[in-house]
């Protein structure tokens, strides 16, 4: 495997740029969108091997790759397609996974869910 050492990043033009730990330190280090109805469906992710459904509006987001630790910031929204849901993480996170809940007046399940994990 080779490896690029780079100060910064530079758009084709040359016109925009970055400096390298901005890509490291700022981009997602996983997400994940899923259907919370039923039999939990992701739909689309990253760095996301599975949902396991722990009961109504409780899921765990389990990683493909271990975080670093567990000094990340887990951000969510959560809706039925009309009103929008409170998500929150519900217990510490591990470097594996991170539990959610999606809840209105109590714990629900709903269709639209977005988790993303920042470190």
């Amino acid at each position: 495997m080779s490896t690029l050492k780079l100060d910064t990043i530079a758009s084709r033009d040359g016109t925009e740029s970055t400096d390298v730990t901005n890509v490291i330190n700022g981009s997602a280090k996983a997400w994940v969108n899923f259907d919370g109805t039923g039999t939990v469906a992701i739909r689309e992710s990253f760095n996301v091997s599975s949902i396991t459904d722990n009961g109504v509006g409780i899921y765990t987001v389990n990683f493909t790759n271990a975080m670093e630790d567990i000094n990340y910031a887990v951000c969510g929204t959560s809706s039925n397609g009309i009103h929008l849901s409170n998500f929150s993480n519900s217990t510490a996170p591990t470097t594996t996974a991170v539990k959610v809940i999606s809840y209105t007046s109590g714990y629900s399940d709903v269709p639209y869910n977005s988790v993303v994990i920042f470190r």
